[in-house]
């Protein structure tokens, strides 16, 4: 995006690299519910007038590049978009597995980055994270 966003008083172009991980760091993002949660998060930060720019649901964490207006802070939209995530994967998958625990699915922390002028580099590295990890993992059994 070259141009800047606007508000009423403010030309603005605040991007952040956000992470967070399920409760116990449990695998439980999987095929049906990765599909399912994107548009989830993007309702969600729509909300709060921010748009996921980019993202990826790996096994075991979420990788997200999120445009937010400087009149919201980056915590009350993680907070928002974990929260209510969790209230409705609890109500849509609640009562088919045991594993949701009801509004306590996510880890309280994250971990948020600001952009800045790496964004394409940023977005390479979330849409090849799942191959990083992979990567990894083969490069550890040789340990």
């Amino acid at each position: 995006m070259d141009e800047f966003e606007s508000l009423s008083h403010t030309k603005w172009e605040c991007k952040y690299h956000v992470v967070f991980i399920p409760k116990c760091r449990r695998r439980a993002l999987y095929e049906q519910l990765r599909k399912h949660l994107g548009e989830v998060f993007r309702r969600l930060a729509l909300q709060k007038e921010s748009r996921i720019e980019e993202g990826h649901l790996m096994p075991d964490h979420v990788h997200m590049m999120i445009a937010i207006p400087p009149k919201y802070a980056v915590s009350q939209v993680v907070g928002y978009i974990k929260g209510k995530s969790a209230i409705h994967l609890a109500r849509v998958y609640g009562e088919r597995k045991r594993n949701f625990v009801g509004q306590h699915f996510w880890a309280r922390g994250y971990f948020v980055s600001t952009v800045g002028r790496d964004e394409a580099v940023i977005r390479e590295y979330i849409k090849n994270q799942e191959h990083e990890d992979q990567r990894l993992e083969q490069m550890n059994l040789w340990r």
